[in-house]
């Protein structure tokens, strides 16, 4: 078995990375890609390598040499690699791939050593690797049948989103055997290149191939191999993420994402909270139908937005404002706070980074606090922030409760800034604030609620702030754009009428689920798991650092919340886990028990 490698293009899209060097010397993580590639075929017992150079091929070439460990290193020179693409730079090697089982592989990919194991195990001779196609992917497709026959090459013209759940992408590794290189592949590389000209690429001659009723050619489908295509910057900091080795900085470089996690489909998310029965199936097929007009249609004005939102929450237009997710409302409000503002920590950060005003921190004797404890910090300042149910605590106020506190504000002319963003998830009948009825009764009571999390949408960005003062209303939106909500969220804004009853079971549906997940993972012996009305858990580790969990998780593909060095948190002990569904919540409590075993 000998390999090839292509490694002649250019990688402009990499910009700095690849001004003076080919693609394939890009180094992830302090090593380049042509030494991860070739050190996976040396353990593999791979002894001849062709390695098809263009671009900066002596610098490649300087790089690499004429060995490395057990295998000697041939170079195929490409010196047309700006006319061409890779059917040429394959075609040079022709040749030499009538000599010998061949696996060629792209230069422009990581991947982890035991695919090339995999793959030289695999009892068939002929195989391109795959992974199942995920919406980021970018690049050729493929069909396989039963037997795992790739039945066909999609064209780039000819791809159906609508079948892509069918389509699996070619991770650019394949396995050649002599037979089929020297009976099918080469030939009609020979003959397309001819016919076709150099400016093609090698995949469309197995295209043809696996057109014909003789097609052997086959697909190894990865499953939890890891592995990733560089094309471009973003490409190079996801797989710097991936391939990090040292645990504790994997776990840094996850976190400071902030999201975006659909680029890695396999990993779990239980740091940021959404609901994950919200919105229906139906309710997304609705905004699917309109997805061509959303998207190239402007949004309407705030104004418009405003009426949307007033209509949902039943509050008329003046005393209420749609923000870009709740983070640029409060960003907005925070320069009208005006005097001491005490917050309840830990809290979440956004308010503790926003508000200029002078804080007082606020600490309960314990995680939870009621009415009464808020009542008498009253004193001690001018306004109050409180989310209820708390983030992080999940503690909750009841709304009898908080009605008899706001009294009290009201007498002293002193404002509450009540954030309700998880109050649907409390189970709680009639426990949000947000009705014209209640701000009328309590003007100076400010209402935020980001609908991202409770209705399951922090892809489109949203949330609400309302108020019975129509000038602070009014004044908190000239910190606004007139176009700050794309038309997916006003879309969002005009249908959620027809689909309030699927919210409410999908809230109830939370509820439910909340009281199973945690007694599952009061049993797991790891923790003290505090009580909570909202769509995720405030736990104690007993036995075990927060960040020594977070980052066992993380390798098995978990992601939580670290809460160690956040203000009011007391010691290295302490999480946060999202409610998620029945299945995910499992996953989470087998590995947490795997976890148990080792830790005991």
């Amino acid at each position: 078995m000998q390999a090839v490698i292509l490694a002649a293009g250019m990688g402009s899209r990499l910009g700095k990375y690849t001004r003076n060097n080919t693609k394939c010397m890009l180094r992830i993580n302090g090593r380049t890609l042509i030494e991860r590639a070739l050190d996976a075929l040396d353990a593999a017992g791979i002894r001849k390598c062709f390695i098809v150079a263009g671009y900066q091929k002596d610098n490649l070439i300087d790089f690499v040499g004429q060995k490395h460990k057990n295998i000697d290193i041939t170079y195929i020179i490409n010196d047309i690699y700006n006319k061409t693409n890779n059917i040429y730079s394959l075609y040079l090697a022709k040749d030499r791939l009538l000599e010998d089982d061949t696996l060629l592989l792209e230069s422009d990919i990581i991947f982890e050593d035991r695919i090339i194991e995999d793959l030289l195990r695999h009892p068939e001779p002929t195989l391109a690797v795959v992974a199942r196609y995920e919406s980021w992917m970018d690049g050729t497709v493929v069909q396989i049948s039963g037997g795992n026959v790739i039945t066909q090459f999609v064209p780039r013209k000819f791809f159906r989103y609508d079948q892509r759940e069918s389509y699996y992408k070619t991770v650019n590794i394949y396995k050649f055997s002599a037979d089929f290189l020297r009976n099918s592949y080469v030939p009609f590389l020979d003959a397309y290149s001819k016919a076709m000209g150099r400016n093609e690429y090698y995949e469309q001659v197995l295209r043809v191939i696996a057109a014909l009723d003789k097609n052997e050619l086959k697909a190894m489908v990865l499953d939890d191999h890891k592995w990733y295509e560089i094309d471009d910057v973003q490409d190079k900091d996801i797989a710097e993420t991936i391939f990090c080795d040292d645990p504790d900085e994997k776990f840094r470089l996850v976190g400071r994402r902030y999201g975006g996690y659909w680029r890695f489909p396999k990993m779990l998310d239980f740091c940021y909270l959404v609901n994950p029965y919200f919105p229906t199936v139906q309710m997304r097929n609705e905004m699917d139908a309109c997805f061509r007009d959303l998207l190239t249609e402007y949004p309407s004005g705030l104004d418009v937005i405003n009426l949307l939102a007033g209509k949902m929450f039943n509050i008329e237009a003046p005393h209420i404002l749609a923000g870009n997710g709740a983070s640029e409302l409060i960003r907005a409000l925070s320069p009208l706070v005006k005097g001491k503002t005490g917050i309840i920590y830990p809290s979440f950060n956004e308010y503790t980074e926003s508000i200029k005003a002078e804080i007082v921190p606020l600490y309960p004797g314990n995680i939870s606090y009621t009415a009464d404890d808020l009542a008498a910090w009253l004193d001690r300042c001018d306004n109050l922030l409180l989310i209820n149910p708390d983030n992080p605590s999940g503690n909750f106020i009841p709304e009898n409760e908080l009605r008899r506190l706001l009294r009290l504000f009201e007498d002293k002319r002193k404002r509450l800034i009540l954030d309700e963003s998880f109050a649907d998830f409390s189970g709680a009948e009639g426990g949000s604030f947000l009705s014209g009825k209640t701000l009328a009764e309590f003007p100076h009571l400010v209402v935020l609620k980001s609908l991202s999390k409770s209705y399951g949408i922090p892809g489109i960005r949203l949330g609400v702030l309302a108020s019975g003062d129509p000038g602070l209303v009014a004044e908190v939106r000239k910190n606004l754009p007139i176009w700050n909500i794309n038309s997916f969220a006003e879309y969002f804004l005009q249908i959620m009428g027809k689909y309030t009853g699927d919210y409410r079971a999908a809230c109830r549906l939370i509820a439910e689920e909340r009281a199973r997940f945690g007694a599952e993972l009061e049993k797991t012996g790891l923790f003290t798991v505090y009580p909570s009305r909202a769509n995720y858990f405030l736990c104690r580790c007993r036995n075990c650092t927060a960040r020594e969990l977070a980052v066992y998780l993380l390798a098995r593909n978990i992601f939580i919340k670290d809460l160690s060095g956040k203000k009011g948190i007391d010691g290295p002990s302490w999480i946060r886990l999202a409610v998620r569904n029945r299945a995910d919540n499992d996953a989470l409590i087998e590995k947490l028990k795997e976890f148990g075993g080792v830790s005991s």
